[in-house]
């Protein structure tokens, strides 16, 4: 399987399938088949195995055909100087800078992203991320998890001490909408 993000500064529609398009200017994001006017990113699900045309970020991720998927979208606010603390998640991601800067720290590599800056989390991989000092910071994504994380929280800390740590990013979650690989 592929996970790819695709970005459109004039609009774009979706044909249906597992994709997700979202909508920058109003905020506002949608599974299948839909059509945004303006500013879009469109994530794509699908079993192509080789790089994906055009798309900003695509990534191969092992999913078990025979097991019940959802794709989530949703966006994470942080204020001005927070973290999210060395924590995974149950499952890769394509995430999208909205505004503000973000440091990440992955497998050894710490990388800066500006607005509009992409990466990909293969979820099982620690992550720590580290907001710009002056301004709010947001990103979207879109997470492919085990059916069994529907509706939970997916962040774990790495660190058992960072559970009582505080936690000023706020999530607000689009949707989760079951996806069949088989």
């Amino acid at each position: 399987m592929r996970l790819s993000l695709y970005e459109f500064e004039t609009g774009a529609e979706t044909i249906g399938g597992d994709r997700v398009i979202y909508d920058i200017a109003n905020d506002t994001a949608r599974f299948g088949a839909a059509e945004v006017e303006g500013h879009a990113l469109v994530w794509q699900l699908d079993a192509t195995p080789a790089q994906a045309e055009g798309a900003r970020l695509s990534r191969r991720v092992q999913l078990d055909p025979y097991a019940d998927w959802v794709m989530r979208c949703d966006r994470i606010d942080f204020p001005p100087d927070s973290t999210a603390y060395r924590h995974t998640h149950p499952g890769p991601g394509i995430r999208y800078l909205l505004h503000g800067e973000l440091d990440v720290t992955t497998e050894g590599k710490r990388l800066s992203y500006g607005k509009g800056g992409t990466w990909f989390e293969s979820g099982s991989d620690p992550v720590l991320a580290e907001s710009s000092q002056h301004q709010p910071t947001a990103f979207v994504r879109v997470m492919i998890l085990p059916a069994e994380w529907a509706g939970k929280r997916t962040i774990r800390y790495v660190d058992p001490a960072d559970d009582h740590r505080p936690k000023l990013q706020k999530p607000t979650v689009y949707f989760e909408h079951s996806i069949h690989l088989r």
